[in-house]
Order: C-alpha cells, then sequence, then structure tokens
C-alpha cells in the first residue's frame, strides 16, 4: 500500500491522539490557574484572545485561495459556534471543575460521544435503524455513558490511595470538604458544557461541508468568542479590575498553553479529523483524557480518587465504546471510495468497449452476409446473361 493511503488511514487517528494529550494538560494547568483565584470569565477571554493573534495570520496567509466567500449566514454560524464552545462550554467547564477536580472534570466528560451521537441523530448526521444489531449498540451506548455519569455524580465510595498521593492532600480539597470531588453543582455544569460542546461539533460538521477552510474557522470561533467572552467577563466582573491582571505565574501559563494547544491547534486538528470521520469519531477517544488527567492530577495535584468515581469512568468507557462499535461500519475510507469509483469507472469503461465490440463485431458480420448476397445475385445475374447469350447465339446458328 501506498504511504500517501497510509498516512490518510492513520491521520485522524493521530489527530485525536494528539488533540486528548493537549486537552489533559489543559485540565492540570488549568487547574492550577483556577485554584489560584484565578476568573474563569477573564481566562477564557484570554486564552482564546491568544489562539485568535496565532490562527489568524495563518488563515490570512495559507487559505487564500481556498477560503469562501463570507456570507451572512455563515457568518451567523461563527457567532453561534462561538458561543456555544469558548463562551457556554468552557466558561461552564472550568466553573465545574473549580467546584470539582480535573480527574472528576475529565471523567464525566467521556458522556460527551453519547450526548454527540444523540444530537448528531436528531439533526441527521447519524443513520439509526432500529432492527440493527449495530444501532442498538449505539442507543446502548448512550444509555450505558448516562448511566456512568449518574453513578460517578451521586456515588462517592472510598478512597483510593496511590503511591504518589499517599501521604499528600491537595490544599484546595482539603478547604471545600469531604464532598469536594462530587459536588453536585460542578457535576451539572460539566454536564451542562458537554451539551454544548456536542451542539458545537455537530454545527462545527455542518459548517465544514459549505465552508472548507479549517484554519480560517478556527481563527473566526476563536476572534468572536474572544469578543463574546470579553462581553460576558465584563458584566460577570464589573467593578473588579484586578481581575483582569496577570503576572509571570500560572495563570499566564494556563492562558498561553489553552490559547495555543487547545484553542488554536485543537479547533484545527479537530475540524480536520471530523472532516474525514465525523463528530462521533472525535469524541470516541475521550476516555483516554480521562486516563491521562487521572495520572498527571494525581502527581501533580495530589488529586484523590474514589471508587465511586473509578466505577462510574469504567462504565462510561463501555458504553462509549459500544457506541464507536455501533459506529466501526459507518465510516467508508475516502481513498478507498476513490478507489471503488475509479474501479467502477474502468469496468464502465471496459463494459462501453465490449459493447462497442460486440456491435463492431455485428455490423462486420452483416457486411459480409451483405457481401455473400451481393455476390451470390451478381454471380446468378452473370449466369442469366450468359445463358441469354448463349440462345442469342444458338437463334442466330438456326437462322443461318
Amino acid at each position: 500500500m501506498p504511504k500517501s493511503k497510509v498516512f490518510s488511514r492513520v491521520k485522524p487517528f493521530l489527530a485525536v491522539l494528539f488533540l486528548q494529550f493537549g486537552l489533559a494538560g489543559m485540565d492540570v494547568i488549568s487547574k492550577v490557574a483556577l485554584d489560584q483565584m484565578m476568573s474563569t470569565y477573564v481566562f477564557v477571554v484570554y486564552y482564546h484572545a491568544i489562539a485568535t493573534i496565532l490562527t489568524a495570520p495563518l488563515a490570512i496567509i495559507l487559505e487564500k485561495k481556498v477560503r469562501p466567500k463570507m456570507t451572512k449566514a455563515m457568518f451567523g454560524k461563527f457567532i453561534l459556534l462561538a458561543l456555544l464552545e469558548p463562551v457556554i462550554d468552557q466558561n461552564l467547564y472550568m466553573m465545574g471543575m473549580k467546584n470539582t477536580s480535573a480527574t472528576f472534570a475529565a471523567a464525566l466528560c467521556n458522556i460527551l460521544p453519547a450526548i454527540t451521537f444523540v444530537m448528531a441523530w436528531i439533526f441527521g448526521l447519524e443513520k439509526v435503524k432500529l432492527k440493527s444489531i449495530r444501532s442498538q449498540a449505539k442507543i446502548g451506548g448512550t444509555l450505558t455513558t448516562i448511566g456512568g455519569a449518574m453513578l460517578m455524580t451521586f456515588v462517592k465510595g472510598p478512597v483510593i490511595h496511590l503511591m504518589c498521593t499517599e501521604g499528600r492532600t491537595n490544599p484546595v480539597q482539603r478547604s471545600n470538604g469531604v464532598g469536594y470531588q462530587h459536588s453536585l453543582r460542578g457535576s451539572l455544569m460539566i454536564t451542562a458544557s458537554c451539551f454544548s460542546w456536542a451542539c458545537f461539533m455537530v454545527l462545527q460538521a455542518n459548517t465544514l461541508e459549505t465552508y472548507p477552510a479549517e484554519l480560517s474557522l478556527t481563527a473566526w470561533i476563536c476572534l468572536m468568542g474572544t469578543v463574546e467572552g470579553a462581553v460576558l467577563a465584563l458584566v460577570m466582573e464589573r467593578g473588579n479590575a484586578a481581575v483582569w491582571s496577570l503576572n509571570f505565574d500560572a495563570k499566564l501559563l494556563a492562558a498561553v498553553y489553552s490559547g495555543i494547544i487547545c484553542s488554536g491547534l485543537a479547533y484545527y486538528v479537530q475540524g480536520i479529523a471530523m472532516k474525514d470521520r465525523g463528530p462521533v469519531f472525535v469524541t470516541a477517544f475521550n476516555p483516554l483524557g480521562m486516563i491521562l488527567v487521572a495520572v498527571l492530577g494525581s502527581f501533580i495535584l495530589a488529586e484523590q480518587i474514589h471508587l465511586g468515581g473509578v466505577i462510574g469512568a469504567f462504565v462510561i468507557a463501555v458504553g462509549v465504546y459500544l457506541v464507536v462499535w455501533g459506529k466501526s461500519k459507518d465510516y467508508k475510507p475516502r481513498d478507498l471510495s476513490i478507489d471503488n469509483e475509479n474501479a467502477l469507472k474502468s469496468e464502465q469503461i471496459i463494459d462501453v468497449s465490449r459493447m462497442n465490440d460486440e456491435e463492431n463485431h455485428k455490423v462486420s458480420e452483416q457486411m459480409i452476409e451483405a457481401s455473400r448476397i451481393y455476390d451470390k445475385d451478381h454471380h446468378e445475374v452473370l449466369a442469366i446473361s450468359e445463358s441469354m447469350e448463349e440462345e442469342k447465339e444458338s437463334d442466330k446458328t438456326l437462322v443461318n
């Protein structure tokens, strides 16, 4: 198999792996900044502003020829995309993580593939046949993930002691009490952020069909997210100018890292993978991010892990992969489709050629038959002519 085809098939997997590693780092770094009392509203504005500065020049230069013409309808989609993801989703997610933990937030976000599947089904991006076992797996996986999310939220259980957390306690967790990780308020915020994120991904997939310029779309989302987020931050943090100040600390690091990796690159990479495989595929790798955050959160933040959370996360992961298994036959590689189309065209050309050969052969046989009939008729005419000549000769002989 040519290297170009191998890379084309592997590219979506590499993209979502990069996405999960980047988001895991963002969860941990952002949690550090939020524990230092950074405003979630200001944080979202800063890191989308940095993402805009990064992506806008690249989009202007690299996609000058492929960027479609701007229309009012398209601009309206950009505004809605920015409202769903940078403003609603990110603010709710950050506030939910601030009330729980990075590990809990990452684990609960595994309900996203199920929510995305339901949204894609509603908007016609997913096909469901109730009699099909794969469609049943999609629906069953969705219900399983919802059950796992409820298990994580309402069931606590004993603390699982890890070597990296032995003798260490997160000071913010200690100050908020025993029920910190399973705060109902934080769980509801994270769940609501997942609904907003699912709507964003479905709309992004729809927008890419008419605006196939991933980098330009990323720049527009970040720009509009910065503007809309700034308006929200000014309203929510009015009279508190100190929240806008930044020093060379974890707050600045979190804003720069999140802007470059998790908004600038993540939206672009997500768009590429989604364009090739669809929105449900992109969200199906969230359990990997959960594991990465759990490991990093234990080492860096000394976050405690409860048995209820582990069981709930496992149930969610099972549900996610039921959905993914149900979708596994929906995907048809683009290069394979092209090969099939080319093969079909070749077969059609061969069939046409065969039909032409058969028609030509029939025409040749008809011409040969006509020639034989002509020769036969000509031979009969000559025979009659000769017989008439002989009769004339015999008549002359009798006269003489």
